[in-house]
């Protein structure tokens, strides 16, 4: 009787174990399909973001953003409704932070920074329409972003982005994206 109760014991332990085995593997090719889709989507973005429209409209912001605060609103916003579109998908978990920053952060640091400091321009844009969400996703994803690149330290060059560094960015982006128009 004993060695029935050690050959049963031994059966529903190994079952409980191929069961725990078998959804740690489901779990583990769920994950990497998840970065696959995350990886590919990341890529298709980037694809969209250095196109023609985004580029312009890219162009059109930071020109805007590096005007002093009085000037007259950019009226081209597709590339803040991509910034959108980019924080909404990390949030929902389509996309992960590391690959967002990796292939985004220093334009989404860049823009968002210009659009905060020295007036958060933001914050008015939402008292003036009455809508706590206008580029809600976007302050989202850029301040994601800027925890993230804290916690890399050194890693991510030694510090954190700066207004200069941005303000760099978007100087450039105005250079580079105006002579790809002339071409």
């Amino acid at each position: 009787m004993a060695a029935f109760d050690l050959a049963t014991w031994a059966t529903i332990v190994g079952t409980w174990v191929l069961v725990v085995g078998t959804l740690g593997f489901a779990y583990w090719q769920l994950r990497q399909a998840q970065r696959l889709h995350s990886a590919t989507t990341i890529l298709e973005l980037r694809d969209r973001f250095y196109g023609e429209r985004i580029r312009v409209a890219r162009r059109e912001l930071a020109a805007w953003l590096l005007r002093p605060v009085e000037a007259p609103e950019v009226d081209n916003w597709e590339a803040g409704i991509f910034f959108e579109l980019l924080g909404s998908l990390t949030r929902s978990g389509a996309l992960e932070v590391r690959m967002v920053w990796s292939a985004f952060g220093t334009w989404v640091l860049s823009y968002y920074l210009l659009l905060t400091q020295p007036v958060n321009r933001l914050e008015q844009w939402r008292r003036e329409e009455n809508d706590p969400l206008v580029f809600a996703e976007f302050e989202w994803l850029a301040r994601r972003l800027l925890a993230y690149e804290r916690r890399l330290g050194p890693r991510a060059g030694g510090r954190p982005t700066s207004l200069q560094d941005a303000r760099g960015v978007l100087e450039y982006e105005v250079q580079v994206t105006a002579s790809h128009a002339d071409h």
